[in-house]
């Protein structure tokens, strides 16, 4: 039996920022207001991060310029991770880059191969104002990561070089939700 309320039931699914829209690329803002506000908010990424089938989603990619992420992302053991991060500072990547493939809710349909670290450490704080700090490893550690650079105004395809972001950019072209912001 479940104990508690399932993240997200209480929120309303909000529309995604798409590559090109601006709160993607701003560096978010700090939360000042640990309350019903930012509560709200926690609910309404959950809930849009389901409804969208993702493992995670930043304020950003709903147009909220604020510095919080929610996650639902399991690890290479298949080890179910769930929270959120108000505020959050990537404290640690270490061990082994590995490239594999990575997608993004706001580029929808598309993803290239990767490179992240299968170790990050964020700390940060929860809704109620309470210090927590996330230990993640293989693809949550690349959870984490992704989620960071977007309250950084980054998206995954900023990582890419080569022959990679050539394909991409292409794949780009041709999306039929592109907006008309240059490269990515």
């Amino acid at each position: 039996m479940r104990h508690g309320t399932i993240p997200g039931a209480h929120g309303r699914v909000r529309p995604l920022s798409l590559l090109g829209d601006a709160p993607l690329r701003e560096q978010c803002r700090e939360v000042t207001g640990f309350g019903p506000d930012l509560a709200a908010l926690v609910e309404d990424l959950f809930a849009t991060m389901y409804a969208a089938q993702g493992v995670g989603l930043a304020a950003n990619q709903v147009g909220v310029p604020l510095r919080v992420f929610v996650y639902d992302c399991p690890d290479d053991d298949d080890v179910r991770h769930l929270g959120h991060v108000v505020n959050p500072r990537l404290v640690e990547t270490d061990g082994v880059v590995i490239r594999g493939p990575e997608g993004c809710l706001s580029l929808p349909g598309l993803e290239a191969g990767t490179e992240r670290y299968d170790h990050a450490v964020v700390e940060g704080f929860t809704v109620k104002g309470e210090p927590i700090t996330v230990h993640g490893t293989g693809f949550f550690a690349r959870c984490l990561q992704h989620e960071w650079d977007h309250l950084e105004g980054r998206v995954y395809a900023d990582h890419l070089t080569g022959w990679r972001k050539r394909r991409l950019g292409r794949q780009l072209k041709r999306a039929s939700w592109r907006r008309a912001s240059g490269p990515a």
